[in-house]
């Protein structure tokens, strides 16, 4: 289980522009049903933002023999200037 809070209001929850508030609190469960397949529950609850906590489950599936791809996120980023 993976409990955060601390946010600062700023961001939103999704690309379809969910609100968040500094109020925002997620927690994540983790499940192995077996070798290829993830469970991840996360309970999205921000008392300024929503009326009510709400859940989201994804399945995640195990993909052998694929390419893994990198995603890189610019918000905050202080690393390029040291790379040249």
């Amino acid at each position: 289980m993976v409990d955060t809070t601390g946010f600062n209001g700023k961001a939103w929850l999704d690309a379809a522009g969910h609100p968040a508030t500094e109020a925002l609190r997620i927690v994540e469960r983790y499940q192995r049903r077996d070798v290829g397949h993830l469970d991840v529950t996360l309970r999205i609850d921000d008392v300024k933002a929503y009326t009510r906590p709400w859940v989201v489950t994804l399945h995640l599936h195990l993909l052998p023999d694929t390419e893994l791809l990198e995603f890189v996120c610019n918000e905050n980023e202080r690393d390029l200037r040291h790379l040249n």
